[in-house]
This record gives C-alpha cells, structure tokens and sequence, in this order.
C-alpha cells in the first residue's frame, strides 16, 4: 500500500464526480427515468423499473468474508474495488450494496460506504440521511404500532391479547435502554400499560419485506401478511385486518425505488435497503439487484458479516425467494482477522504473527468449505493492510494454494479498481464459465426444526440446537402453516459459534435457541440464538464522539 494516504472522507472529497445523469445513461437509464436528488444521487422511476426487469440478466457475483474482527473486513471495500476492476476490464458492471444504518455509523463503525479509493459516493450522504429511506421504514414500522395501540384503546374489536407480546417500535440508533419498555402511562387516555420495547429499523421485518418484495403490489401484500399479535385463543392478528397495509405502502413508494449513486472510479453503484446479517438476512433490495442485473453484465453484490451469516441468508432466502443463481463468490480475508481467530487480541493485530496465522486459517477453511456447499465456485480475497507482511500474506496464499483455491492479494483501498485487477480477471472466468451449479442449503419440504439444525450443523459445526420444551412446540405448531418458511437464524457475528469469545473454527459445540419470530410477510422464520440483542447498544466510546462540524461548514469524523 502507498503511505501517508488522506482519511476516507478526504478522498471522497477530492474526487471529481460525473452527474448522476452520466452514471444512468452508462446503464441505459434514460435522464427522464431517474428522480434526482441533487446532482449526484438519484432514484430510478418505477415505470423504468418494468421495463429493465424484462431485459436478460448478467452475472451475479456475491462478495462475503470470513468471521469478521470488529472493525470489520473489508466487504464493501472489495466490492467496490472488484467492481471497479471490472469495468477497467472493459466489462459493464454495476455494484449492488445496501445503505449504512446510522446505529454503527454512530456506534462502532464510524460509516459503511467503503474506504480509500474503493467507496461509494457521495459518502457523507450515504452515510448519514442518503434519500430518506431508512427514515421512511422506521416510520412506516412504526405507524403500524400506533394503529395497532389506537385500535385497542378504541375498543379492541379483533380481540388483542395484551398480555401477549404485540408489534415492537424501532429506531435506526443503537440505543440500549429501549429494549425494554414500559408503554401507556396516564391513565385512562394513554391506553393500555404493557411491557414492549424497540428494535433498530434494520432489523424490522418491515425492512426485510422492503427489500424482499418485487413490486409495490407485493409490498402491500406482504406489508398486510404481518402478523403484529394475537387473540387469546392464539389465533393471529395481521396488519391488513387494522387496515395498515395500504398507509404503510404509501409512505414506502418513494423509498422503493432504487437509489443509483457512484463509486470514485464511476462505476454506477445501487445502494438500497439495509438489513442486518446478525438479525436480519443481511442482504439489499431484490429490486436493486434485479434492476442491475437488467442493465449490466455484471453485478456484484455484498452480504453481511461472516459467511456463515450474510452468505447463507443470500442464498437461502434472498436466492431462494427472487429466482436468483450466482455465478462466483468472493471470500474476503485479512491478516489480522486470521490473527484474531487465534486469540491475538485487537491492539496486537499490527505485529507479525505468522504462527497466529496459521493457526487462524482453520476459520477461513470453513468459510471456504461452507460456501462451496452452495456449489457456487469461490475465490479468496486477502484485503491488504499497511501493516502486512510478506511472510504473513505468503502464509494466506500457500495455504489456499494448497487446498486448490485461488487467492489474490488486493490493495483496492490505495489503488482503487487497479489493486483488484487480477481478483476481476479469475472472477470473470469463474462467472463466464457456468460452472456455478447452485443450490440451497436444504429443500422447502424439510421442517422448520431441522432446517435450523442443518445450518446448525452444515455451517457452524454445531452437534446439536437445544431448545426448551415451549419453544420446541412453538416449531412444531408453526410448521403446520409455515413449514415452507426459510430459517433467519440471529446470532453473534463473531463466532461460528453463539458465544462471541469462542474464535477459530469451534466443532461439537451446541446452538441454543432463546426465542422464534414468525415474520409472515417477510416469508421467513427467526430464530434467536444465544445473546444476540435485535437492538444493539453503543461501545463505550462511540464514533459519534469525534464526530462534528468544523469552521468551514464540513463534517468530520465519518471515516
């Protein structure tokens, strides 16, 4: 890597960006097709959308990484760098990514567009409000929660149990002290006291129907299938019986539309929808991917965290529900994540540790071994940091060469598009090749139980998911509706495993299940394992401490 590079956000800054309209026009999106937001961000039009999704679709490359330390691997940074590299290659690509939360931009993360010369821009947008979509779902999730209360304060006609839990709040910040609340105080006028509390708005599964659905008719749909209680004799209630449906999808019509912005080298670049890959599926909109796929001949997307999350939830419920079949997929690797799945702890990553390397490489082998599952071909990407070494690298690269996988070292975050040229070529290989040969997981006709066992099993090396007797009743009782559903299991996403200390590869170790979810609308079953929270809280020094405006008007501290 070159030294004494600018931080992220000074880079972003310095570059020359086109005029979104340019970016379109390179895809084939008319000028009148998109709806600006200024004059490099841009919603494409829904009649456009219609009309691209009929067009034949290019190759679906899906970039994900091994279990992540947490400052993260480099996903998004690779994607951007490969797509880059791809369009230098002179092949047409699009790059589909989903929109930063502002809980870990403010939280841990400090922004989610990528870095170096391998973002997407405008940066500090995206970062923060971007075009209002995230601010849209949190509101429409929400006003579903105030139908759901003003019905039961004006006489509760479909019959709400109470006692039951009922349709959370959320918000897009990691904030603790709303995990549990108490609602409904005043008396009388303030409606019925209960116990409820709030998720961050990427865990919704108003999010995951936002980025499911493939047309407005069907967000309606699924928006009505939401289950948001239930009657004493616990038949359930759906947002379509308290008539939410229809206002829900008027305040989400704009926000579904995808939004077209660009990376620093130009390549047109989809960022929509933002689930979480640790309680959520992790992946962005079928409508963006769909609509890059209708205009490019390559396509390459991210999924969140570790394989064993983001990875699997792409290709058994993102994959599995839009009709999708990937070409090649990307596993992101770092030297010092590899050190830290052998105990290094994050202030030592910078010094040269070739043993704890190769003892870390047994995490990647199972990223590896698991992704090939899929039958989807896969090759290495080893994100390089300015604190590697030689030795080190060559550590990474003789073991993938040894297990018959290629790997490439890649510096896209100093040199853009250029450091991931050799990464592009072998991708284009994979992806023209056809020798892809997807397949899910496990079959729809499986149970919901041993559905979650197989991914137990098959992806974290569990021997077994426990569960109390009442929770094992609750599969069985939904089966008979839902068997069909997908798994969207939640857990740490740093670990195999549901305990975030246990690193490596752990084997024989077991996955409790605290709590199921049944997101009707979504099509999917959650399964909450271990500690996992669907409302984060801050780190003890959030990046939000150094973050600001200085004397000329800018922002700083989004790095």
């Amino acid at each position: 890597m070159a030294p004494n590079l600018k931080s992220d956000i000074e880079i972003a800054r310095a570059a020359r960006m086109k005029p979104i309209a340019d970016i379109g026009a390179e895809l084939g999106v008319p000028e009148d097709a998109l709806r600006q937001y200024g004059p490099y961000k841009a919603k494409v039009a829904r009649d456009f959308l219609n009309q691209a999704a009929r067009r034949p679709e290019g190759r679906l490359i899906l970039v994900t990484a091994m279990t992540p330390t947490p400052a993260g691997e480099g996903k998004t940074t690779t994607t951007v760098g490969l797509g880059d590299a791809l369009n230098r290659l002179g092949r047409k690509t699009a790059i589909c990514l989903r929109e930063p939360s502002l809980g870990p931009c403010f939280g841990m993360k400090g922004g989610a567009a990528g870095g170096g010369y391998a973002q997407v821009a405008p940066m500090e947008d995206i970062n923060l409000h971007f075009t209002g979509d995230m601010h849209a779902i949190t509101t429409a999730h929400n006003l579903l929660a105030a139908m759901v209360d003003n019905h039961i304060y004006w006489g509760n006609a479909l019959g709400f149990d109470v006692r039951r839990p009922l349709w959370r709040r959320v918000v897009d910040l990691n904030d603790r002290a709303l995990r549990d609340v108490v609602i409904s105080l005043g008396g009388l006028k303030g409606g019925t006291p209960r116990q409820t509390g709030f998720d961050i708005t990427v865990a919704s599964e108003v999010m995951a129907i936002f980025c499911l659905a493939e047309n407005l008719a069907d967000l309606q749909t699924r928006l009505g299938a939401i289950i948001v209680g239930y009657r004493r004799d616990q038949t359930p209630i759906t947002a379509r019986q308290v008539n939410a449906d229809g206002a829900m999808t008027v305040l989400l019509k704009d926000a579904f539309s995808p939004n077209l912005v660009q990376t620093l080298e130009h390549t047109p670049a989809f960022v929509h929808g933002g689930p979480f890959a640790n309680i959520a599926h992790g992946c962005n909109s079928v409508m963006a991917t769909k609509l890059a796929l209708g205009l490019a001949d390559y396509v390459v997307t991210e999924a969140g965290f570790g394989a064993d999350l983001g990875a699997e939830k792409f290709f058994d419920i993102k994959c599995r529900k839009a009709g999708l079949a990937p070409d090649a997929a990307v596993l992101v690797a770092t030297v010092r994540a590899l050190k830290f799945h052998d105990g290094v702890a994050m202030k030592d990553l910078e010094r040269e540790n070739v043993a704890a390397i190769r003892a870390g490489l047994k995490n990647l082998d199972r990223h590896i071994r698991n992704v090939k599952q899929f039958g989807v071909p896969v090759v290495v990407a080893v994100n390089q940091f300015n604190s590697d070494t030689d030795e080190e690298i060559k550590a990474v690269t003789d073991f993938c060469a040894a297990q018959d996988v290629a790997a490439f070292v890649c510096d896209h975050w100093a040199r853009g598009g250029e450091g991931a040229m050799a990464l592009a070529e072998k991708i284009i290989d994979f992806a023209d090749s056809g020798a892809a040969r997807f397949q899910p997981l496990y079959g729809d006709d499986l149970s919901l139980w041993d559905k979650t066992r197989r991914i137990a099993r098959k992806i974290y090396g569990a021997t077994d998911t426990l569960a109390d007797k009442p929770i094992r009743d609750a599969f069985a009782r939904l089966n008979e509706d839902y068997g069909h559903f997908p798994i969207c299991i939640a857990k740490t996403q740093y670990s195999f495993s549901t305990d975030p200390k246990l690193k490596g590869a752990p084997a024989n170790h077991d996955v409790p299940i605290r709590e199921i979810r049944l997101a009707a609308g979504a099509g999917f079953l959650v399964v909450i394992c271990g500690e996992i929270m669907a409302m984060p809280g801050l780190p003890r020094v959030p990046a939000a401490d150094a973050m600001g405006i200085d004397e000329n008007g800018e922002v700083y501290g989004l790095f």
